[in-house]
């Protein structure tokens, strides 16, 4: 995980625990209180989702682009090594 990353699951958590305390500590009914802290815990389930989604995705990507470059670089040594071969 990369320091941005790092910085945006920091700041979820911290808002998921801000809006929990605020909804604790609001006057309202403990019916409404439940509600907002379910609907505040759904948005950041959703959040989370999202962000591993992201990442999963760069991952992929990160992946992609190593096997490329594995695959060239086993091209080019083959070559190499077939013209050594050839001019023995």
């Amino acid at each position: 995980m990369n320091d941005n990353s790092k910085v945006v699951v920091a700041l979820l958590a911290g808002l998921a625990a801000g809006a929990a305390l605020g909804i604790l500590f609001a006057p309202d009914k403990g019916d409404e209180t439940r509600d907002k802290l379910s609907q505040s815990l759904k948005d950041l389930g959703d959040s989370i989702k999202d962000k591993a989604a992201d990442e999963i995705n760069s991952l992929a990507s990160l992946k992609e682009k190593v096997v490329s470059s594995i695959k060239t670089k086993l091209r080019s040594v083959e070559e190499e090594y077939s013209d050594d071969v050839e001019h023995a």
